[in-house]
């Protein structure tokens, strides 16, 4: 029998469906420590993460059986890329299938953030009836800035242009689209736009940092659903004090859970406990994909 360990939390159909496998044995321990990883490995072909487990070296060399690592979701920075290849091992992701969730993600807290929902909402709770105090702006007109066009950026344009906003995109690699999008410098886009969006792998660095924000149009509005990291915290903190950044919705952090809470408290800050990928349907589509890919790979 094949062993294949589910490490993190997984779709129900998608785990019925893989339990149904012929020649597979399936077990689903989820919330390990690297530790406790390492002593349960040894045997197993395959593992299949979320976020929450991370692959390190250690585990990845404790697996002396292990054929398949995969993500069941977006990005790879939990799974040491570089050690599963010394190994041989295959590494896969599936970045498509909770493309559109994310996508909408990003949109709510667009909106959120223009018309101040909130703000509203604690407001509310509190039994107050601030409805001058909380006037918020439109998205028809403004200028969106998508940082990162893949497919998520692109299924986030798709909707800003339905809104009747302008879209500008950058990227690394200028990206084949027949959408109504002016791909442009960072810089250019920096200057540009009113709202900004980022959809990118973990970064060496971040892609906003002091020297970004110095740059950026005052009275701006950041969104990111796509790794902590890519943002720079502290200058993100200092802009939003400073004035200069009008508000910011984040469902990632540096740290995860965050031990700094500066951010998460400031009252421009709309703070989400990384739901970006977390809607029924992306999962199962998640899932299924994982599936899949240990049935190619293992079969």
């Amino acid at each position: 029998m094949t062993k294949i360990l589910i490490a993190d939390g997984m779709d129900k159909a998608a785990l019925e469906q893989l339990k149904a496998a012929p020649g597979f044995e399936v077990t689903v321990a989820k919330g390990m420590s690297e530790a406790e990883l390492m002593q349960t490995v040894p045997g197993y072909s395959a593992i299949v993460v979320r976020s929450a487990s991370r692959i390190t070296r250690p585990v990845i060399e404790a697996g002396k059986d292990l054929k398949v690592l995969v993500r069941a979701g977006i990005g790879l920075d939990n799974i040491d890329r570089d050690a599963a290849k010394e190994k041989g091992i295959f590494v896969a992701n599936t970045p498509a299938a909770t493309s559109i969730t994310v996508a909408e993600h990003t949109f709510g807290l667009m909106l959120g953030a223009v018309r101040n929902h909130w703000k509203a909402i604690l407001s509310m709770k509190a039994h107050k009836w601030d409805k001058k105090a909380l006037e918020g702006t439109e998205l028809f007109g403004k200028t969106l800035g998508i940082i990162g066009f893949g497919r998520i950026g692109q299924e986030v344009a798709k909707r800003a242009l339905a809104f009747g906003m302008t879209v500008v995109a950058y990227d690394i690699i200028p990206i084949k689209t027949e959408l109504a999008v002016k791909q442009v410098p960072l810089d250019d886009l920096l200057a540009a736009a009113d709202l900004i969006t980022l959809h990118v792998p973990k970064p060496a660095k971040p892609i906003l940092a002091e020297a970004e924000f110095a740059k950026i149009k005052s009275g701006v509005i950041i969104v990111n659903v796509a790794r902590g990291g890519v943002v720079d915290e502290k200058a993100l903190l200092d802009a939003l004090n400073g004035g200069k950044v009008r508000a910011a919705a984040l469902d990632v952090f540096d740290k995860e859970p965050p031990e700094d809470f500066a951010l998460v408290d400031h009252p421009n800050v709309i703070p989400i406990p990384h739901l970006g990928a977390a809607a029924a349907e992306g999962q199962q589509r998640a899932g299924l994909e994982a599936v899949r890919i240990l049935k190619d790979k293992l079969s």
